[in-house]
Formats: C-alpha cells, structure tokens, sequence
C-alpha cells in the first residue's frame, strides 16, 4: 500500500483541495480527485527522491502560514520599490551557504525563495552546500542569509528530519 501511497497525508490533502475547488463532490470529481491525489505524490516522488516523508508533519501548517505571510508582505515591499525611484533599487547576488545536504529538501527551500517576491533561486550546487539567490533590494547580504536560515531552511530541517 505504501508503494501506492508514498505519502497518504499529501494525497488526502490533494484530494481534499481538489474537492474544495471544484465546489462539489459528484462521483467524477471524487474519482478524478483520488486519481490525482494517488498519481502527484508518485510523480513528485520520482521527481524529489530526496522527499521520503515528514519527520515533524504538525510543524507544516505553521511553517505553510509563516511562508504565506512573507510573500504577502514581500509584495507590497515589492511594490513600493518598483513604484518608486528606480535609483532606490539595490540588486544583487547573495550565496547562501547550506546546512542541509538533501537535494529534495534544496529544492524545495529554491521554490520558497522563488515564490517570495524580490528574490529568485538562480541554482543549487551539485553537491547542495549552496544555493546561488538573486536579491531586488540588497542591503545587507549577512542579515539576508541569516534571515533565509533562520526563516525557512532551519524549519525545513526540522519539518523532514534532514
């Protein structure tokens, strides 16, 4: 079962938003939904075979929330930049050095950079000791590597155990 199943919890939460979104639960969105919700998981796990499960899955929702809250708030900083004077802009390059040696979990921590508004995940090296991150606003490149460890590769450490 757990060959099917790779990650049951993912695929009830698949299946519960797949659900939510499509506002019904007729007999062709149920089956579709389980469809989807037994095909991802599989797939991701050929994709990310550094993801084998959850070590602490109650710490995920707080983290899922904490993530939501700093792409919310970098969009307004975002927005505030790019309407304001363009000679306000301090792009540049950070190399966040890694403590997690998982190349699933690297990249899952690239996507939540990616995701924040005003930063892109560039690349991870091959043997994941660092990931390469493009800045809109750099101030202070210390402060902005410890705030990545502090705020999302620290918690992604614990969530999977790595």
């Amino acid at each position: 079962m757990s060959r099917l199943l790779p990650h049951p919890l993912l695929s009830l939460a698949l299946l519960a938003i797949w659900l939510l979104l499509n506002t019904t639960v007729a007999v062709g969105q149920l089956l579709l939904g389980a469809l989807l919700a037994v095909a991802l998981p599989l797939w991701l796990e050929r994709l990310l075979p550094g993801l084998r499960g959850l070590r602490r899955p109650a710490r995920l929702p707080l983290f899922a929330a904490q993530v939501l809250w700093d792409i919310v708030i970098a969009n307004v900083r975002v927005a505030v930049l790019v309407l304001g004077p363009k000679s306000r802009l301090k792009p540049g390059f950070v190399t966040v050095p890694l403590d997690l040696r998982d190349a699933g979990i690297a990249t899952v921590l690239g996507g939540i950079i990616t995701l924040t508004p005003g930063t892109v995940c560039l690349g991870i090296d091959d043997e994941v000791t660092r990931i390469e991150v493009h800045v809109l606003d750099l101030d202070d490149e210390q402060a902005l590597v410890a705030e990545i460890k502090r705020r999302y590769e620290q918690p992604l450490k614990e969530i999977f155990g790595c």
